[in-house]
């Protein structure tokens, strides 16, 4: 296998592109010090970014209405529980694909 000089410039931008907008902003706020209302604000960042995935995961665009997807509504009933009971992240992914994958196939899609 060989590997062309523009494919490999083509790999390092892409990797430079993901690079700069997930360390930059850590090294520039590293030696901020913020105050305890911006941090509890931040704090909030990754709940709503899970809350948004997981809700566009449930519903689904059909014609002009909105409905569930209700393989994924069944699966997020006991992952949430799991969630709550263990909070462990890993065990809640693990049994939220696991539960996922299992419905798939039995519903063949």
């Amino acid at each position: 296998m060989t590997i062309s000089s523009s494919m490999l410039l083509l790999i390092l931008g892409c990797m430079l592109v993901t690079f700069i907008p997930r360390v930059l902003p850590f090294i520039f706020v590293r030696k901020i010090q913020m105050s305890s209302i911006v941090l509890k604000w931040l704090s909030f960042i990754p709940i709503c970014i899970l809350t948004a995935l997981v809700v566009e995961g449930i519903l689904t665009d059909s014609d002009q209405l909105i409905s569930f997807d209700w393989q994924a509504v069944i699966v997020l009933i006991p992952t949430i529980l799991v969630a709550l009971f263990t909070k462990s992240l890993s065990l809640t992914v693990l049994i939220g694909v696991t539960l996922m994958a299992g419905v798939r196939l039995l519903s063949g899609t």
